[in-house]
């Protein structure tokens, strides 16, 4: 399709595993390092996800991933500990380039987009998935409004989809580019760690700004 974000290099990557280890069920835990940071959480029978995004000129000074891990990331105590104590269940890590965190349009060539597609929130966020199923129930409620309706027609449908994605969304994605700069700058992250860890009111702020309100009442 040829979209803008598609032009422009991105100077991150990301290197995923899935291991075996003791790990918390309630817990997604966040571990920052020079030029990235790490998240572990638990999935499904009995395996852990790890993955990590890097800033790829970080990376490129070492040349491969093992180099890497063992110059950057096991500076990391909590890391060092995993990585020395699971059990590595791929054969080789899945890596991941070009990604993107650029504005996108939420309608191109008259397609609703939903999910990443129409705009990556920043995996510090921890709310993709989230934020996935909410702009797929808003696109299902604009295109049934535009089935049923005669007077509601298709410019109707995809300016109101873009409308109601922008308020729902842009503030967000905009606020996790903004909080993604402070991890991997060792000076401003550990500050915003040790403000975040002594001080509750700024961690709640941190996940407001990147979670919106519930949307599906249980």
């Amino acid at each position: 399709m040829d979209r803008p974000f598609t032009r422009k290099k991105s100077p991150y990557m990301a290197i995923k595993y899935h291991i075996r280890t003791e790990h918390s069920n309630d817990l997604i835990s966040l571990h920052n390092f020079i030029g990235g940071y790490c998240g572990v959480s638990n999935v499904e029978n009995g395996i852990t996800n790890l993955c990590y995004m890097a800033n790829r000129k970080v990376f490129q000074t070492y040349g491969n991933i093992q180099d890497f891990e063992q110059a950057v990331l096991l500076k990391n105590p909590f890391l060092k500990h995993i990585f020395s104590n699971a059990d590595f269940i791929f054969d080789k890590p899945i890596t991941i380039n070009e990604i993107s965190f650029e504005t996108k349009g939420a309608v191109e060539h008259n397609m609703l987009m939903v999910g990443d597609a129409a705009g990556m929130i920043t995996p510090l966020c921890g709310n993709g998935m989230a934020m996935a199923i909410r702009s797929g129930k808003i696109a299902a409620e604009a295109i049934i409004q535009y089935c049923k309706d005669k007077s509601y027609d298709r410019s109707h449908m995809e300016s109101g989809y873009q409308k109601e994605w922008s308020k729902n969304f842009a503030g967000r994605l905009k606020f996790g580019r903004q909080l993604q700069r402070l991890f991997g700058n060792a000076m401003m992250s550990d500050l915003s760690v040790k403000l975040a860890v002594n001080c509750s009111s700024i961690a709640q702020s941190m996940i407001k700004g990147s979670h919106g309100k519930p949307f599906f009442k249980m």
